[in-house]
Parts: C-alpha cells; structure tokens; sequence
C-alpha cells in the first residue's frame, strides 16, 4: 500500500491565470506541498517566470494561451490525459473588460461577449473536457465576486458574467455531488485586475492575494461542503 505522503506528492492540480495574482500566490504553496501543477496564463514571458520559479519544488508544466480558444482548453486537456488523473482544478483567470469600465448603455457587446467566453464559458468548458479525469472527490474551485452580488455602476460586464458562473456553479454541484465544488470570494486584493478596475487610482491598501490563500488551501484540503465561501473566512 502507497503511503500518504507519496500519495500526497503524486496530486495533480491546474490552476487557469497562475503567472500573478491569486493564482500564481496559491500555485506557491500548493507547489511547496509536493502538488504537481499545469498553469497558464495569457503572456507566454510572465507564464514562464512563474514557471521557473515553482519548479524548485514540484514538478510544473506550463501552457500560454488564451484560455477562452477552444485550441488552448484543449492543450491543456492533453497535457492532463498524459496523467490520466486531476485532483483540482481552479478557475481563476478572468479578464476585467474595457477599463475604464463603461456603463452597461455603452458597453461594447463585442467586449462583453469575450468577457463572458474568459469569465463564465471556459471554466464550465474546462470542468467538461476534464471532467473524465476527476475522480470521486475531486475539488473544483471557480473564484468569483462580490460583483456577481452586487449592482456596483460601471461593473455591468465583470459583475454579470460572474453572476451566470455562480449560478452555473451551483446548479453543477447540484447536479455532480461526487466533486467538491466550490464558489470562492477572495475578496478585494492589490492585484493588477483591481488595478484595471480604479486606473490612475492608488489600491495599496488592499491586501496582498496572499492573504486569501489559507481558505482555498482548506476548502482544498478539507471536507467542505460544495457552496459558496469567502475565502478569508474559511479556517481549517
């Protein structure tokens, strides 16, 4: 019998927008845990910094792509058949829309048709293209909003789109209750997306994604419930 540890190490994440933000701060310490991981993000140099930086702890692979193209969801499902298992998956790339950000009567529907494909139909797509090889138990993580609750002005295309992966989300718990899968709120963070949101202003006061990494590492590890959680309020 294999023991936990070894089991342990021979996990398998992905992680969509890990070269920066939330998604590369909990790509760190999932890679420090022994998790092996495929990451991508959208700027092949920025993907690769990220790339050589982790793999002085696991073993990472790294795809740069859109991660709303059809061809690129693809390469990463052939990246995980070469395993023939996940055991997380994290969707965490999002793209802001135009900044600074129009009211929905002048919102360019060409923009916000690319924000739903990146923000609400590539996870769901991921989720079915992977999902043969996410067995009982697996963890599905989809970072959300407090926009998707909320009716700020000027958030019409970000906030919405992430309102239809909520519910998208849910009714997919609903309907796979062998996956945890969870609805994640990291909260406000000092990260180059909430920069795009407030362009000219100054968000260092917000905290660094650092600080909302525990909750995802216990959802992750931990025996949740699928639902929704703010990630600085789940404890271990």
């Amino acid at each position: 019998m294999m023991s936990s540890s070894l089991l342990k190490a021979e996990r398998l994440g992905l992680i969509t927008g890990a070269s920066r933000g939330l998604g590369l701060a909990l790509a760190r310490r999932l890679a420090r845990s022994g998790w092996r991981l495929i990451i991508d993000a959208r700027t092949a140099s920025e993907l690769e910094l990220a790339r050589s930086e982790l793999a002085q702890w696991s073993e990472i692979a790294a795809i740069a792509g859109d991660i709303g193209a059809a061809e690129h969801q693809e390469a990463l499902a052939s990246l995980v058949a070469r395993w023939g298992r996940l055991d997380l998956l994290v969707n965490n790339a999002s793209i802001l829309g135009p900044s600074p950000q129009p009211v929905l009567l002048d919102y360019p529907l060409d923009m916000l048709e690319q924000v739903y494909r990146v923000n609400t139909f590539a996870p769901l797509s991921l989720i079915q293209r992977l999902g043969r090889y996410l067995p009982s138990g697996a963890c599905i993580i989809n970072v959300t909003s407090d926009a998707a609750r909320e009716p700020y002005p000027g958030w019409g295309g970000y906030g919405s789109s992430k309102a239809a992966l909520e519910q998208l989300t849910a009714i997919l718990a609903a309907e796979q209750p062998q996956w945890r899968i969870y609805l994640v709120d990291p909260g406000d963070m000092n990260t180059r997306l909430h920069q795009e949101a407030f362009p000219g202003e100054d968000i260092s006061d917000r905290p660094p994604p650092e600080v909302s990494v525990p909750g995802l590492v216990a959802l992750i590890e931990g025996d949740y419930p699928s639902g929704r959680y703010l990630a600085r309020e789940v404890k271990r």
